[in-house]
């Protein structure tokens, strides 16, 4: 691409991206936006403004990443979530808008004004917990992981929040560090696709993400077999556990509730059962 303008640039990057990407000039314009580190009411009001030369390579080295399916975030290094913006590696899964269902569940069965001890389990990027904590003042959030990669970037995405004081971070395999503690919420966004399903995933998921972060076993429901008895024992009487699940998981993780009590599920709004709740019985 010669010297050009914004105008010619986004076009530019939409063709680059056309037929590889959901939403090619999207992307080509928020690659732009990054590279000029303006923002869109400046690209509409100066359209035949000219890209530097470090702004044009670097917008040109974005679109090769992002046309061989690089997840925009990864190349970006940051997503909202929650009306907070995260930073995100490779090393995380990439927060999602169908997630902040199951803070918004947490947070309708959670007074502000207690002091709830809440577990994180898998926090990734720490997305939940520190949306959990940015939303609860009073509560003091466990953030597990078994990756020591992924509580570093949820420990930085905390202080980056002012929540990192009413945070601890601890590598651990599901529950397996605290068994000996009691909790009043235990929240978890755990993998839960089956492995038979890897090849169905587009290659910007497939390609990118941590597998570690997505499948669980043949069936996705490995973790979720784990997890629930786990969670019985670490809760208070009355305490409350909340899960993401996937499509078609709604039977079966209903049935490793059994023995909970106030079972019920949050769907989407694509009208998909997403989160699962249910509290220990007292």
């Amino acid at each position: 691409m010669e010297s050009t303008s914004l105008r010619r640039a986004v076009l530019y990057g939409e063709g680059q991206l056309e037929g590889i990407v959901a939403q090619p000039r999207r992307d080509a314009e928020l690659l732009l936006l990054h590279a000029i580190k303006r923002d869109r009411a400046y690209l509409l009001m100066h359209p035949e403004t000219e890209l530097a030369a470090e702004q044009q390579a670097q917008y040109e080295a974005w679109l090769r990443r992002r046309a061989a399916h690089e997840p925009i975030q990864y190349i970006l290094g940051e997503q909202e979530f929650f009306g907070l913006t995260f930073w995100v590696t490779p090393d995380v899964l990439i927060p999602r808008p169908e997630t902040e269902h199951l803070v918004e569940a947490v947070l309708v069965r959670t007074a502000l004004d207690r002091q709830h001890q809440i577990a994180d389990v898998g926090t990734g990027s720490g997305a939940i917990g520190v949306a959990l904590a940015h939303n609860l003042p009073q509560a003091f959030i466990t953030a597990l992981d078994i990756s020591e990669s992924a509580l570093a970037l949820a420990r930085r995405n905390a202080e980056t929040h002012h929540v990192n004081e009413r945070m601890r971070f601890l590598k651990s395999d599901l529950l397996s560090a605290v068994a000996s503690e009691r909790f009043d919420a235990i929240v978890s966004n755990p993998p839960y696709i089956a492995e038979e399903d890897r090849a169905t995933l587009e290659p910007q998921v497939r390609d990118y993400e941590p597998a570690a972060a997505l499948f669980a076993g043949p069936s996705g429901m490995d973790i979720y077999e784990r997890l629930i008895p786990q969670a019985h024992a670490a809760l208070k009487p009355g305490g409350w556990l909340l899960i993401e699940m996937g499509l078609g998981q709604r039977r079966a993780v209903a049935q490793l509730l059994s023995g909970w009590k106030s079972v019920s599920f949050v769907d989407d709004l694509q009208g998909i059962p997403r989160v699962a709740c249910a509290q220990r019985k007292a």
